[in-house]
């Protein structure tokens, strides 16, 4: 890990591993609570956190994937593993640590940024700028193409950036 902050400012993170997910959500069986939808996920490869003394309390990874969104190829930015401690919830942990990621993400090139989500997180989304997408999205998995069962959301990453109508079909595992 990089810096100890204890003023629970969002810092880029060297590592993030299953331990340190333990750390923010406990040692059960599915940390995120989406085992149920049968899914291969794939790791973020940037990664955001919040250290309340030596302890990390939250989390926020990226990734960059391919896509093909309203017929054209492109890329967007992933943001997952969103993770903030039950001891200190209620406190804009997750707000900041999204934000971090997502300030790090509008450097990255593409105009949007996607997340998968459990229903009774849309609304914590929402407050925090994202979009519900209402077309199907089709993801990759090991026996190929399946329709995502979660909650897509995007955001954008550019001014004027808009979320083009039709299929979306994410060229690869979700993250």
């Amino acid at each position: 890990m990089t810096e100890n902050h204890t003023d629970l400012t969002p810092c880029r993170l060297d590592s993030y591993t299953r331990d340190d997910v333990t750390v923010i959500l406990g040692d059960g069986p599915d940390p995120f609570g989406v085992d149920s939808a049968g899914l291969t996920w794939l790791p973020k490869e940037e990664h955001f956190g919040i250290r309340l003394g030596d302890r990390l309390v939250a989390h926020a990874g990226l990734r960059r994937l391919p896509l093909v969104l309203g017929g054209a190829e492109t890329s967007v930015i992933g943001v997952g593993g969103v993770a903030v401690a039950p001891d200190v919830r209620g406190r804009g942990l997750a707000r900041r640590v999204v934000a971090a990621a997502l300030d790090h993400a509008r450097t990255m090139g593409p105009p949007h940024a996607l997340l998968f989500c459990r229903p009774p997180l849309v609304a914590l989304y929402a407050r925090l700028g994202w979009r519900e997408v209402r077309e199907e999205v089709r993801v990759e998995q090991p026996t190929g193409p399946v329709v995502m069962p979660l909650r897509t959301m995007w955001t954008p990453l550019r001014d004027g950036a808009t979320w083009p109508p039709g299929p979306v079909r994410l060229l690869s595992a979700p993250m």
